[in-house]
C-alpha cells in the first residue's frame, strides 16, 4: 500500500490537482487527510482511471427565473 499526495495522483492520472480534489470531495476517490494534505492509496487510482473526460456537467435548473435558453424580458413604462 503506497500512499501518494493529491499532486502525485494528479500527475499519474494526467489531470489537475483541483480535479483530484473534486474526485475526493465527491467520494469517487477514497483518501485520508493528514493536516492540510490529502493522500490516496496508489491502488485506488484504478477507481477513477476510466472516468469520462472533460469537465463534469453542471446541474441544470432555473435560477431567479433565468435558465438556459430563456430570454430575459424587460418592460418599460
Amino acid at each position: 500500500m503506497a500512499l501518494i499526495t493529491s499532486a502525485q495522483a494528479a500527475e499519474k492520472l494526467g489531470i489537475s490537482v483541483r480535479r483530484v480534489q473534486e474526485l475526493i470531495k465527491n467520494g469517487r476517490l477514497p483518501s485520508q487527510q493528514f493536516g492540510r494534505t490529502y493522500v490516496v492509496n496508489e491502488d485506488d487510482l484504478k477507481l477513477v482511471e476510466d472516468r469520462k473526460p472533460g469537465r463534469p456537467r453542471k446541474a441544470t435548473g432555473i435560477i431567479n427565473g433565468e435558465g438556459q435558453g430563456s430570454t430575459k424580458r424587460t418592460t418599460e413604462n
